[in-house]
């Protein structure tokens, strides 16, 4: 799937989204959100698809929400601004979800600045790779507005309460260096080798039964907000289901077979 806003590439299994509008440093229009929507149900749709690495065209990796959205706001007529935010919200969090649910690995290749819901998307993510010109700030504080595309959950859970609260309160930047210090980015690369060190990761990340990754990933993601008794259920739940893969029986049968060739 190749767009004016957003390009998608597949080989070997990895799938690579490309956030393309490099002149607005890929500041997150409409028609944008329409096209990453898509793109994004594809890759869960794709069977043949078994990892995603999402990176930015050009010098940023996502400028946040598009300006021009933000006018409109403005401009809207007083009676209409509440529903017409509402309606916005609802694009933003499905978007936002259909990222964080993705039933296979989602690597965020940082290339450049992420802020505001830049820095968001790349926190929906499962990893967070970043060049050496990668910087993250969450600066809806500088608009007066809160972060709306998942930092106030995602955030806490990397960096901690406190130092989460600083850094939306402030709303100041974060480079590459402190931003892997603190946990916000998993790994630390060169900007040349970027994209081949977050596709190598996910070829990495994505070897194991798609099974097991998508219904692991689905509790895991919920690990935080379950008892102890809620996670062993479900996990249960989902061995039961395991149990009856094409990629259990195979992994179990050579593993047999591998046993009884080292009998003989």
């Amino acid at each position: 799937m190749n767009t004016s806003l957003i390009e998608l590439q597949v080989d070997g299994g990895i799938a690579t989204l490309t956030l393309n509008r490099p002149d607005k440093r890929n500041a997150m229009s409409d028609e944008m959100r329409t096209q990453f929507i898509a793109a994004l149900e594809r890759v869960g749709a794709d069977k043949a698809i078994r990892a995603l690495v999402l990176t930015g065209a050009g010098k940023g990796f996502c400028a946040g929400g598009d300006i021009a959205g933000m006018e409109r706001r403005l401009n809207a007529p007083a009676g209409e601004v509440a529903f017409n935010g509402w309606h916005r919200q609802q694009r933003v969090h499905h978007t936002q979800a259909l990222l964080h649910t993705l039933p296979k690995p989602v690597i965020a290749a940082v290339n450049g600045a992420a802020s505001g819901l830049g820095a968001d998307t790349a926190l929906a993510c499962d990893f967070i790779i970043a060049s050496e010109w990668a910087s993250f700030t969450w600066s809806y504080i500088h608009r007066g507005i809160v972060p709306d595309g998942g930092g106030m959950y995602f955030l806490p859970r990397r960096v901690g309460l406190p130092k989460a609260k600083e850094l939306i309160f402030t709303g100041r930047k974060v480079d590459a260096d402190e931003a892997l210090d603190l946990g916000i980015v998993d790994r630390r690369t060169t900007a040349d080798r970027l994209l081949a060190d977050a596709q190598a990761w996910a070829r990495e990340l994505s070897q194991g039964s798609a099974t097991a990754l998508a219904l692991g990933k689905s509790i895991l993601d919920q690990t935080f907000e379950s008892s102890a008794q809620q996670v062993f259920a479900q996990g249960s739940q989902a061995q039961g289901i395991c149990y009856t893969s094409a990629e259990h029986r195979a992994a179990v049968e050579a593993f047999l077979a591998k046993s009884a060739a080292a009998k003989q």
